[in-house]
């Protein structure tokens, strides 16, 4: 595992990469909620050719199917999302030389919509960020070998923190209720993902 500050620049990231990029690879970005793996994953994209993103969060199960479990009180934890979906997705996008579609997370909405994201042929670098990604645990274990390439995204957790209500602000909760949510299942989550930091090949701190 190597360990890279935001100090050490955003040009480092890049090259990292571009050497990924000499066919299809697939490059996974975890992080606790709220660390920044999709504003990261969107810079990249936004930097080099041929690069989407496809987030782990379009397999979240719906809010009236965790309802039925008994699992919305905890919703973004590991046993609310398919990640048997997940996992054939990511075959997929390995071995097939066609279009694939896959599912996006709409956080307005509060859940996924079907082929949103477009994965085209000659797509060199498809980066997947999600919280569970190096989980080491059931079925997500099989997640990782799937991928040529992990970046685990940190940031403090007061910056962390702050962003969440925020978010779950912005998504319709009250403050009360975004702070309630971020420092129970939120942070439940984090500190979960936050024990699989050590499977990464790299990891980022970013801010302060």
């Amino acid at each position: 595992m190597i360990s890279l500050s935001d100090g050490d620049g955003h040009d480092r990231l890049l090259e990292r990469a571009k050497a990924l990029m000499q066919g299809r690879a697939v490059l996974g970005i975890a992080g606790a909620p709220g660390a920044g793996k999709s504003t990261l994953s969107q810079a990249l994209v936004e930097a080099l050719d041929r690069t989407v993103v496809v987030g782990m969060d379009g397999f979240h199960l719906t809010n009236d199917e965790l309802v039925r479990l008994g699992r919305r009180d905890r919703k973004g934890a590991p046993d609310t999302f398919d990640v048997h979906g997940y996992i054939a997705l990511l075959h997929r996008l390995k071995n097939e030389s066609i279009d694939v579609y896959a599912p996006a997370y709409q956080r307005g909405i509060g859940h996924s919509i079907a082929g949103a994201t477009r994965v085209p042929a000659d797509t060199s670098l498809i980066i997947t960020e999600g919280n569970y990604l190096l989980l080491d645990d059931g079925p997500w274990k099989e997640v990782r070998p799937l991928l040529d390439e992990t970046w685990f995204v940190e940031i403090p957790d007061h910056t962390r923190i702050d962003r969440l209500i925020a978010r779950h602000v912005e998504s319709g909760k009250t403050a009360d209720a975004a702070r309630e949510w971020t420092l129970g299942p939120d942070q439940a989550n984090a500190d979960l993902v936050r024990s699989t930091r050590e499977n990464a090949d790299l990891v980022i701190t970013l801010g302060t």
